[in-house]
């Protein structure tokens, strides 16, 4: 098993590269969708697509340090897409009544808890293990 964890590209390679690979995977999955009759599925059909090569990749060679470089930057950036949406229905919940609270914390509840466990999972995953020395003795012998 190689590892290529250490490989490095320059940021605008890295970014270029992810978002060729999403494109790649998405357009697979609409084309794939579109074969089998269920187009509307193809956003979720290639989601899992994605995860599911994101994880044999992890767990065969390693993510590249280029592509959680690159991600990351396209997570922290593409938070400003989504300020006009918010926008609209944030003047649109003042219209529910009585029905705001309810909605606003049903709204924060499903949204803060995926995030906090899609926080500590991608915490966990993508730190890297220490690596041990090769005459060094694991914990299970001690």
């Amino acid at each position: 098993m190689s590892d290529t964890s250490s490989s490095t590209l320059p940021l605008p390679m890295a970014l270029l590269a992810t978002l060729a690979l999403v494109i790649i995977v998405r357009e697979g999955a609409v084309l794939a969708c579109q074969t089998l009759g269920i187009a509307s599925a193809a956003n979720i059909v290639g989601l899992i697509a994605m995860f599911c090569l994101l994880m044999v990749w992890r767990l065969t060679r390693g993510l590249p340090t280029w592509l959680t470089q690159a991600s990351n930057t396209l997570l922290v950036d593409s938070g400003f897409a989504f300020l006009p949406v918010s926008a609209g229905a944030g003047l649109l919940l003042f219209a529910l009544g009585d029905e705001f609270l309810g909605i606003v914390i049903t709204i924060i509840i499903s949204t803060l808890i995926p995030l906090w466990a899609l926080a500590l999972l991608a915490n966990r995953w993508l730190t890297p293990s220490p690596v041990k020395a090769p005459n060094q003795p694991s914990e299970d012998s001690i």
